[in-house]
C-alpha cells in the first residue's frame, strides 16, 4: 500500500502510542486539518491493508499497529538484574516463524533507506582499487570484532597485522589467529560473487560455517546432540530433524520478497536461535546476514561499535523472550555506523 500523508502521520502517531480511539488519532494527527470522516476512512483502509488493527468495537473501538510480537520492549538493564532468570528454562519456539513480519517501523525504513541511498552515492564513481581498499578495511574490522564478540582477545592492531603481514601476535593461542583468518576467508569467498546468496539453502550456510570451522576442532554439519549456551538455560531443538526443517522455514522468509536489511536482522537472530551446529553458530550468523546484504548491493555491517556485552545480552533476550527489538536497535546503530564509517 502507497500512503498518503495523512496515513503515513497516523502510523508514526500509533508507533508511539499502544493504541488509540479514533477520536485520540483525529485530535493527535489535527483537528483543524483533516476532518474525522476522512480520518475514519483512513483508519479502515490501513486495517484493510493488515498495517493496523482493530480493538474493541463500537466506543470502546481502538487502533494499534499490526505489529509482531517480536517487538515486545524490555528494560534491559532491569532484565539482566534479575538473578531468577536463569532458573527458567526457555525451550525453542517453534510457532517463531509465524511473528517474522514488519519487524521495522516507518520511520526505520525511511533511516535504512537514506542509509542505502548514501552508499550508493559513496560508492558511485569510485575506482575498483578504491572499493577493493574500503572492502579490506572492513574485512580486518569485522573479523576482529566478530571475534572479539566471541572471546578472542587480539587487538585491532594485532588482527590487521595477522590479516595483512600474516604475523601472530605473541602471547595468544594459535586457535585465535585461526579463528580470525577464517573471519577473512569466509567474508573474501561471499565476496567472490555475493549474488550467490540472493537465494540461501543448506548447502550454502553449511558452506560458511565450514570455513568458519576450518581448523578449529569443531564438527561440521547439522549438531546431532544438545547444546548448552553460557549465560542462559535457553534450549535450543536437540534433534537434527527438526534443526532442518526449523532451517528451511528460515530460507522460506529470507527467500521471498521483502527488505534485505529485515532479512539480515532476521538471519543474524534466527541461526543464533536455531543453534545448528556444534559451535561457531553466532558467528556464521553474522556472516550470513553480511552475505546477504552484500547480494542485495548493500554494505555489509561490521559491528565494530557494538559493545560486546550488550549484543550478547540482545541474543540472550531473543534467546529466553523472543524479543528482536534490543537486538535491531543495536543492528540499525551498526547499520548506520557502517554506511558512514566506510567508503
Amino acid at each position: 500500500m502507497k500512503l498518503n500523508e495523512r496515513q503515513a502521520k497516523i502510523i508514526n502517531i500509533l508507533e508511539r502510542n499502544d493504541s488509540l480511539s479514533p477520536s485520540d488519532i483525529h485530535m493527535l494527527i489535527g483537528e483543524e486539518l483533516y476532518s474525522r470522516p476522512t480520518i475514519n476512512r483512513d483508519l479502515v483502509k490501513l486495517q484493510d491493508n493488515n498495517i493496523i488493527k482493530q480493538l474493541g468495537s463500537g466506543r470502546t473501538t481502538k487502533y494499534s499497529l499490526n505489529r509482531s510480537r517480536l517487538l515486545k520492549k524490555f528494560d534491559v538493564l532491569e532484565y539482566f538484574k534479575l538473578d531468577f532468570r536463569e532458573d527458567i528454562i526457555k525451550y525453542f519456539n517453534k510457532d517463531i516463524f509465524d511473528e517474522i513480519n514488519d519487524l521495522f517501523t516507518l520511520e526505520e525504513l525511511n533511516l535504512i533507506s537514506e542509509l542505502n541511498q548514501i552508499y550508493k552515492n559513496k560508492i558511485f564513481g569510485q575506482t575498483t582499487t578504491g572499493i577493493k581498499k574500503e572492502l579490506e578495511r572492513l574485512t580486518i574490522e569485522f573479523s576482529w570484532k566478530s571475534s572479539s564478540i566471541e572471546g578472542n582477545t587480539y587487538t585491532l592492531l594485532d588482527t590487521e597485522r595477522l590479516i595483512k603481514e600474516k604475523v601472530k601476535s605473541p602471547g595468544h593461542t594459535d586457535e585465535e589467529a585461526i579463528m580470525i583468518i577464517n573471519h577473512k576467508d569466509a567474508l573474501s569467498y561471499i565476496l567472490e560473487d555475493p549474488k550467490n546468496y540472493q537465494n540461501i539453502n543448506l548447502y550454502k550456510l553449511e558452506e560458511l560455517h565450514h570455513i568458519i570451522a576450518k581448523e578449529l576442532s569443531i564438527k561440521t554439519g547439522i549438531r546431532k546432540t544438545m547444546v548448552g549456551i553460557t549465560g542462559t538455560n535457553y534450549r535450543p531443538l536437540d534433534n537434527e530433524l527438526e534443526i532442518k526443517e526449523a532451517l528451511e522455514k528460515l530460507f522460506i522468509y529470507l527467500n521471498k520478497e521483502g527488505n534485505p536489511v529485515e532479512k539480515a536482522l532476521v538471519a543474524v537472530a534466527m541461526i543464533s536461535y536455531i543453534q545448528p551446529f556444534e559451535d561457531g553458530n553466532k558467528r556464521v550468523a553474522r556472516m550470513l546476514g553480511n552475505a546477504i546484504l552484500l547480494a542485495n548491493n548493500l554494505i555489509p555491517v561490521s559491528f565494530v561499535g557494538v559493545d560486546n556485552l550488550e549484543y550478547k545480552k540482545a541474543i540472550i533476550l531473543f534467546y529466553e523472550q523472543n524479543s528482536i527489538d534490543y537486538l535491531k536497535e543495536l543492528f540499525i546503530e551498526q547499520y548506520t555506523l557502517s554506511t558512514n564509517k566506510y567508503f
